[in-house]
């Protein structure tokens, strides 16, 4: 049984809720509010661009993009950059002994999950859902019950026994978490952070044969399949049927508005981030190259099942070229930091 729980005296913090993104949210309340979420962000990467189409029997293909920095660990990237210490532990088993320890301590807990093994998030295990990492922050205890930070504007209060399934439920990151240990030793690193960023965008990123779907060979790769008309990787075959089609835009509205990301592909959030950071002209590059992101996606929404051959083409390269629109202001951001 889980329930929406005022703060009690288990809790450790009280400031909930996602600002605009809700990884860059789980820091800044953990430490405090003690920073912007703009400076969180921006700390972690900011932004970055991969962009993937998987298919799995039985399902839709399963366009794929990630529009915020990756594929570094974005708790681990804005703690490492706003030069906080902390302890990394996982194990075969779920460690309570360290869990209360350290919110004993007064030190919140990152925990990474299957997120579909959450009640709020359905409770059902889901394999595609679970298979991404997804962090959550234990902000409390009472009795046998967590309370757990995941930005709705008040912590969850669920079962040890219950939450204990979902830590287990992601295979690589299983009984992860992570502790900060003591305050910053330092000044954020601001141009570690965004010479990190103007790295990941142009490349290599992995340094194998995927980078090709990273950064600005990513956004390349993007605009060509939206225009292939002919090959089965063109998204003219690959969503032709009303059921792919529908999958296929809703997937990209959210993986630019919703998922993995901020509104507009993260990147007026990255160019606040530039603002604080003094390079105002990059911040305004991306600012524009976001409303093209933003754009892109509200015509994928509003895209329905039943739009014909020459409305789909059409709709492809409209997207395409505002694929293009971003590349090149982007690009140009990039120059200048």
């Amino acid at each position: 049984m889980t329930e929406q729980a005022p703060r009690p005296a288990g809790l450790l913090y009280g400031d909930f809720g996602t600002g605009r993104h809700r990884e860059s949210s789980l820091v800044r309340h953990a430490l405090g509010s003690v920073h912007e979420e703009e400076l969180v962000a921006g700390l972690a990467g900011g932004i970055g661009f991969m962009y993937f189409v998987f298919e799995y029997a039985g399902h839709p293909p399963l366009p794929t993009i990630v529009a915020q920095a990756h594929p570094d660990p974005w708790v681990e990237a804005a703690l490492d950059r706003l030069r906080v210490p902390y302890e990394v532990t996982h194990g075969a088993r779920p460690r309570w002994d360290r869990v209360h320890a350290a919110l004993d301590a007064g030190r919140p807990v990152f925990c990474t999950v299957d997120r579909s093994r959450l009640p709020w998030h359905g409770g059902t295990p889901d394999e595609m859902a679970g298979a991404d990492p997804y962090t959550v922050v234990l902000a409390g205890y009472e009795g046998e019950s967590l309370y757990v930070e995941d930005g709705a504007p008040a912590a969850y209060r669920i079962a040890a026994r219950e939450f204990g399934e979902a830590w287990s439920g992601h295979r690589k990151g299983r009984h992860r978490m992570l502790v900060p240990t003591g305050p910053a030793a330092g000044a954020p690193d601001v141009d570690g952070a965004v010479a990190a960023t103007a790295a990941r965008l142009t490349g290599p990123v992995l340094g194998n044969r995927f980078d090709v779907n990273f950064g600005f060979s990513g956004m390349e790769k993007l605009a060509a399949q939206l225009r292939d008309g002919r090959t089965r990787t063109g998204w003219e075959r690959r969503f032709g049927s009303p059921e792919a089609f529908l999958a296929g835009t809703r997937r990209l509205y959210a993986c630019l508005e919703e998922e993995w990301t901020a509104p507009g592909a993260t990147r007026p959030l990255y160019a606040d981030f530039l603002d604080l950071a003094g390079r105002p002209e990059a911040a305004a590059l991306f600012r524009d190259s976001a409303g093209n992101w933003s754009r892109l996606a509200e015509l994928a929404r509003a895209a329905g099942p039943d739009t014909d051959g020459p409305g789909r083409r059409a709709l492809f390269d409209e997207c395409a070229g505002l694929v293009d629109g971003s590349l090149a202001l982007e690009r140009r951001a990039v120059a200048l930091l």
